[in-house]
Parts: C-alpha cells; sequence; structure tokens
C-alpha cells in the first residue's frame, strides 16, 4: 500500500509535488485519492500514450494532476509502462492483475491507495473539471461507489469508488472477466442519473476521451511535439 509522506510547504515560486498537496484541508475532499488510469496500449492511436496527448501546451495526465491537486490529498498513476508519467510527481503503480482492462486498473487503485476512496479518470479526458468531480463526491452518501449513468451507459472512470469495494473488485477479477458494470452493480454502486448528472454538466464534456485520432482530432488534442 502507498502511503503518502506528511507535506510540507513548496520552496517559493514553485508549485507543490503532484504527489503530495499542501493546500487546506478545507479545500480539499478528504480521505480520497485522484487516480489517472492510464494502462491501456492504445493501439488506435498508433501505440502513443493517450496521457501525453496534449490540450493547449499542457498534456492530458499533468493537467489531470494538476487538478487533483486541488481536489485531493494525495494522486496515483495506474500504468503499466511508467516512463512516460515518471516525471509528473504522481507514485505510478502497474496492474496487480494484468491482462483485465479498467477493471485492473480499479483495482490497483484500490489496492495501492492509502485513502479510503478514489477517484478514478481515465488519462484521455480532456475536459475533467472540478465543479462536477466535487459534486459527485457530495452525491456517495453511505453508498461504496457512485458513478453517472450517461445516455445510457455507466462512466467507471469518473466514479469515486470506496477500498470497501476491492474484496469484491478482487474476487470478481479472479473469476474472469467482468465489465465495470458487473463490478459497479456488484459492489452496489449510487448510479447518479442523466437528468441529475446535467444540474452541474449538461452536455456530458467531463466523459469525452480520446480513443482515436479522430477523437484527438475533434476533441482539439496535439500529440506530444505537435
Amino acid at each position: 500500500m502507498l502511503r503518502q509522506p506528511a507535506p510540507g510547504p513548496p520552496p517559493r515560486g514553485r508549485s507543490a509535488p503532484t504527489g503530495t498537496h499542501p493546500l487546506t484541508r478545507a479545500a480539499l475532499i478528504p480521505d480520497a485519492t485522484g487516480v489517472l488510469v492510464a494502462g491501456g496500449q492504445a493501439t488506435r492511436l498508433g501505440g502513443v500514450a493517450k496521457g501525453l496527448l496534449r490540450i493547449g501546451a499542457e498534456s492530458l495526465a499533468a493537467r489531470a494532476l494538476r487538478l487533483f491537486g486541488e481536489l485531493f490529498p494525495a494522486s496515483l498513476v495506474v500504468a503499466n509502462d511508467s516512463s512516460p508519467y515518471a516525471a509528473l510527481g504522481a507514485p505510478v503503480v502497474p496492474d496487480a492483475i494484468p491482462g483485465k482492462g479498467a477493471p485492473g486498473g480499479l483495482h490497483a487503485a484500490l489496492a495501492a491507495t492509502a485513502t479510503r476512496w478514489v477517484f478514478t479518470a481515465g488519462c484521455d479526458m480532456p475536459f475533467l473539471s472540478a465543479g462536477p468531480i466535487r459534486f459527485l463526491a457530495g452525491l456517495r452518501g453511505s453508498a461504496p461507489a457512485v458513478a453517472v449513468v450517461w445516455k445510457g451507459r455507466l462512466e467507471p472512470l469518473h466514479a469515486f469508488w470506496s477500498r470497501d469495494c476491492l474484496p469484491e473488485v478482487e474476487r470478481l477479477l479472479r473469476a474472469g472477466d467482468p465489465s465495470m458494470w458487473k463490478i459497479a452493480t456488484a459492489v452496489g454502486a449510487r448510479f447518479v442519473t442523466e437528468e441529475e448528472w446535467r444540474a452541474v454538466d449538461p452536455e456530458g464534456r467531463s466523459f469525452e476521451n480520446a480513443n482515436t485520432p479522430e477523437d484527438a482530432a475533434r476533441l482539439g488534442l496535439a500529440g506530444p511535439g505537435q
């Protein structure tokens, strides 16, 4: 289990490292880790690590981790190849159960975190925003997980999951190749309706992601070095 060291103030004129966030506790979502799930091979993008796609001058991974620094006391990257993300300042962990896709990334995040909750986000999501994430955090209640159903599809990589889910996630992974929907149902997740979500994100921009070169072009993203 990864445990974050007690943060100290950053040197004058420099931002704090991404892995620990010395902001006032009132500004943070308590006992939660922001997790960037970046385990895919990006074969449809010619092998380019999706987190290195850029929006403006900033990579998607750097942007997401900067946002996590404003929201959470800790952050983490799940990636089987750490090299694209090693310089970003957050701990990088591989899947503990390889070959399981997003469910394996969720398992790795829950197994590695030292906090009760994780917020998972895909590394190819360019429009992550503090307001919708805080809104989702406020809907957790007593549920072990909370995720949005948008246009009939579950959005498990813009969701909160508690460590209470870990035993069931591991059981399902050891038994086969469960979908994220199956996992969410099995753990008793709270499903946020589209109507609820439109109050904070009317167009569902939070869930946009770049799986293909066409997606990247549509979203205004550039490749590394472009």
